[in-house]
């Protein structure tokens, strides 16, 4: 699918589907609308006053123009009220006009350039956030099935605008390298776990890393033990499946100095271990490398935007499966940083493996840290499917972060980190303890992490309750690809204006 403008008429543009649309208020066409009223004998000014077109929110009307205009079909459709339109609803405008070319079987799309003007959007997210929902609602997983379903593909998109501004310009680009991005994620998460394997992970992070020029490092299980990385070595030792520290460098900047470091959980299946999970719904674990997913997400979209800062990914990769030689509750574990572990539950394994990973990110020079993990049960019970949870030791840090995140569209919602939390992972016999039981599950799961930070800068983002869930505006069911755009965005932000110490 290309997205370009065209600086064709209305009353020359060939397509297969045109796409208008209006505000809540409207009580006659205006704009583009009145003009194609006119080629079609007012039948728009008709169905306004009829009540069949309002402007309602993602309303649609499907025209066919016979003959009377060079488009074939007219979808109208409804934008809501003005004071309420903005990016996220462009998106989902967008979103609309791909779904409504799927059910016509439209290949080629030209469109009014929405929200050009509006107060409230700037000109460089007019084509940003239409070009970020359209992608992001065409994606579709191929599957797997030998019985290949012949699927629709929009071949183009135009917008009716013929002088467009550099900023136009570049937004489809930026929106674009977002949304694919986040669909590379998805394709990660949606793929079975015996086929996204650690060694299969790490080698689509060397894809990367590769594609834009970037520097990578994977280290095998006999490096993981010169280095002392207990916990991740522990986590992975039930499995067949060796596992991997994956790390790749993004240098912006010509000194290897204020670097972004982004940690993801890459967990490829998590059966629980030896505290195995119960079986239903266990297929779904596959996305238990949500994390992983998001990180090498937003490096493709950085490698293709190539903001001005140096941004460091660090994934731990491993299996957690029961066998014999998998760890065991009562276990106790000495991580990278020289800290202990007690084991209380083996399906606590998330916040193991990341220990070891934030220490390296440290270690290879991470000036502050964002960590993604699908970390707990207890943040779907606190926050549902909608938001994301975010814990910090910085709050200045998460204001940047939650400013980025609103402009990428992701909902994220803080939970507090108070001292009273931290009783609850004291261990009589080491350091910490994994688990701290089921109150405030996702804040102990966090404390436990920041023990890990040391003093720099950091954010954690739980992300078990919005990695994967049924279909949405932007989504199929199966993975979401959430926090690809806003660590993508947070990276932009920093190329702009640089770290505040």
């Amino acid at each position: 699918m290309k997205i370009q403008f065209t600086d064709t008429g209305l009353a020359e543009v060939k397509a297969d589907l045109l796409v208008l649309g209006c505000f809540k208020e409207i009580t006659k066409p205006e704009g583009m609308l009145a003009e194609a009223d006119r080629m079609l004998d007012g039948a728009i000014t008709e169905l306004i006053h009829l009540g069949e077109i309002t402007g309602a929110f993602k309303e649609t009307t499907l025209l066919h123009t016979y003959g009377r205009m060079t488009a074939k079909r007219l979808l109208i459709i409804g934008l809501g009220e003005t004071e309420r339109f903005d990016s996220n609803r462009l998106r989902e405008i967008a979103a609309v006009t791909v779904r409504s070319a799927a059910k016509t079987k439209a290949k080629k799309i030209v469109t009014e350039l929405f929200g050009l003007g509006h107060p409230i959007i700037h000109e460089h997210h007019v084509t940003h956030s239409f070009a970020e929902g359209a992608y992001l609602a065409s994606y579709q997983f191929a599957g797997y099935s030998s019985k290949k379903e012949e699927k629709h593909e929009i071949e183009s998109i135009q917008f009716l605008y013929n002088k467009p501004s550099d900023e136009l310009v570049y937004g489809i680009e930026s929106g674009t390298a977002y949304a694919e991005a986040t669909n590379l994620a998805r394709d990660l998460i949606n793929t079975p776990g015996n086929l996204m394997t650690p060694a299969l992970m790490a080698d689509k992070a060397v894809e990367i890393a590769k594609r834009h020029g970037m520097e990578y490092e994977i280290l095998d299980r006999n490096e993981m033990e010169k280095l002392g990385m207990g916990g991740l070595l522990a986590v992975a030792q039930g499995s067949e499946q060796p596992p991997k520290m994956i790390v790749i460098k993004y240098k912006g900047k010509e000194h290897w100095e204020d670097v972004l470091g982004f940690v993801g959980k890459g967990i490829t299946f998590d059966s629980g271990g030896i505290s195995i999970k119960p079986g239903a719904n266990m297929d779904e674990m596959k996305m238990d490398m949500g994390g992983a997913a998001a990180v090498l997400g937003a490096m493709e979209a950085i490698g293709k935007l190539k903001p001005k800062v140096n941004v460091l990914a660090v994934i731990p990769a491993a299996e957690n499966l029961p066998s014999g030689k998998a760890y065991k509750p009562g276990d106790v574990i000495k991580t990278m940083s020289g800290k202990t572990i007690e084991v209380l539950n083996t399906d606590a394994e998330g916040r193991v493996a990341l220990s070891d990973a934030i220490s390296y990110a440290i270690r290879l020079g991470a000036s502050r840290i964002i960590d993604v993990a699908t970390l707990t049960g207890a943040v779907v019970v606190a926050l549902g499917h909608a938001a994301t949870a975010a814990m910090t030791n910085d709050d200045a840090f998460l204001a940047d972060f939650m400013r980025c995140s609103k402009k990428a569209g992701e909902k994220v919602w803080q939970l507090p980190l108070f001292d009273e939390y931290k009783e609850q992972i004291k261990s009589g016999i080491a350091d910490l303890k994994n688990t701290g039981g089921r109150p405030a599950g996702s804040i102990t799961a966090a404390l436990f992490l920041e023990a890990f930070v040391e003093d720099i800068p950091w954010i954690h983002l739980d992300i078990a309750g919005t990695a994967w869930g049924d279909k949405d505006e932007l989504s199929p069911k199966g993975g979401k690809g959430v926090m690809v755009r806003s660590l993508a965005q947070i990276a932009k932000h920093y190329g702009k204006r640089g770290m505040k110490k």
